[in-house]
């Protein structure tokens, strides 16, 4: 009895901790992506590569892999509203956690807005992570061959050529109608903010 209580009384003091590494939100975003900017992850810097994008281009062609290893040009969006989650990995508890918030928590917007997640994770990392079933709203895309999407949008990191940490909602002529690219990766990006510009372009 008294191990327990003293288990207990451990739990709860390690709680707090256990919370503060519970990934955060941030409204926060850079002005501007591709070369000469950066983006950081508790507090250290990582160049960006690519082509500079903002809110009102269009969104760049680019080929990227699914994870039944066919080929689609992310540039052709057959008239839908998309959100575009994109994430360096999805091997990482942050990745996962944004992920896992665009499939779950949009509240039926998925049946009219094309949901995508968009990492360098070979396809068949990204067909093993979605095995659980949790995922059948959200299209998956790999950016492995050539970093193609990465560099179209500047969201490539130039030293670990992973993608940097964003949500793009994209409208039904292509055009980028919202835009976070996280200053600091270690933040999740405020997803509620995308699925609310979403819902106004349906």
């Amino acid at each position: 009895m008294k191990l327990q209580a003293v288990l207990a009384a451990a739990l709860l003091v390690a709680m707090p901790a256990i919370a503060q590494d519970k990934p955060q939100h941030s409204k926060d975003t850079i002005q501007a992506t591709g070369d000469g900017n950066k983006v950081g992850s508790r507090g250290r810097p990582a160049d960006l590569a690519g082509t500079s994008l903002k809110v009102g281009d269009k969104l760049p062609s680019a080929n990227l892999v699914k994870t039944d290893m066919s080929v689609i040009d992310i540039g052709s969006n057959g008239g839908k509203v998309r959100i575009l989650n994109v994430v360096p990995s999805l091997d990482t508890t942050t990745c996962d956690e944004q992920t896992h918030e665009l499939a779950e928590t949009n509240d039926g917007l998925d049946a009219q807005v094309e949901m995508v997640t968009i990492s360098v994770d070979l396809p068949f990392a990204q067909r093993r992570y979605t095995k659980s079933g949790e995922f059948k709203n959200v299209t998956f895309l790999s950016d492995y061959r050539g970093n193609a999407f990465g560099k179209g949008t500047g969201l490539l990191l130039k030293q670990s050529q992973l993608l940097a940490r964003a949500v793009l909602v994209v409208d039904k002529d292509n055009v980028i109608r919202h835009m976070q690219v996280m200053p600091d990766m270690s933040f999740l990006p405020d997803m509620q903010t995308a699925f609310k510009v979403a819902r106004g372009l349906i």
